[in-house]
C-alpha cells in the first residue's frame, strides 16, 4: 500500500501556492495604485507563476491518481506602509515556500514516493530562482526606495538577466 502522506502534503502546498499568488496580486494592485507599473506588472505576473505552480500540483496528483483538494484562500494585503514592504514581503514569502518545497521533496524520498520526488525536483531549482530574484529586486528596492521611478527603470533595463520581464 503506497504511504498517502505525500499526496496529502501536497494538497497543503496547492492552498499555499494559490495563497501566494493572491498575495502577489495584492502587491501587484498596491503598485497599481502607486502608479508604479513595471512593479505592477512584475508583481502581476509572479501572481500568474504561483498560480501556475499550484495547478501543476494539482496535474500531478490526478496523474497519479490522487484525491485533489481544492483549498479555500484567504484574502491577500493590498495596502503597504512603504514602496519596499510588498519587495520584503515577496522575499520572505518565497523563502517560506522554499522551506515548504524542501519539505515535500524530503518527505517523498522519506517515504519512497519516487514520482513525488522527481515531480518536486523542478520546485527546488525553480524555488533557488525565485528566491534569487526577489533578493536581487529587495536590494534595488531598498536603493531606490525615495525614487520608486529609479526601481521603475532597473525593471525596463534588466529584462532579460533574470526572468523580471
Amino acid at each position: 500500500m503506497t504511504d498517502r502522506s505525500f499526496p496529502e502534503a501536497l494538497n497543503k502546498q496547492i492552498a499555499n501556492e494559490f495563497g501566494a499568488s493572491q498575495q502577489y496580486i495584492g502587491a501587484a494592485v498596491f503598485y497599481d495604485q502607486q502608479t508604479l507599473p513595471r512593479l505592477a506588472a512584475f508583481f502581476y505576473r509572479q501572481a500568474a507563476e504561483e498560480r501556475d505552480h499550484a495547478m501543476m500540483m494539482i496535474q500531478y496528483l490526478i496523474d497519479v491518481s490522487e484525491p485533489v483538494a481544492i483549498p479555500e484562500v484567504a484574502a491577500a494585503e493590498s495596502r503597504y506602509g512603504a514602496v519596499i514592504d510588498p519587495v520584503r514581503m515577496a522575499l520572505e514569502q518565497e523563502k517560506t515556500v522554499g522551506a515548504e518545497i524542501y519539505a515535500l521533496f524530503e518527505l517523498a524520498r522519506e517515504t519512497k514516493d519516487y514520482r513525488g520526488e522527481q515531480f518536486m525536483q523542478w520546485f527546488v531549482k525553480e524555488q533557488v530562482e525565485e528566491v534569487a530574484l526577489m533578493s536581487d529586486l529587495l536590494n534595488v528596492t531598498e536603493r531606490g526606495a525615495e525614487s520608486p521611478l529609479l526601481i521603475e527603470d532597473y525593471l525596463a533595463r534588466d529584462r532579460g538577466r533574470r526572468r523580471i520581464l
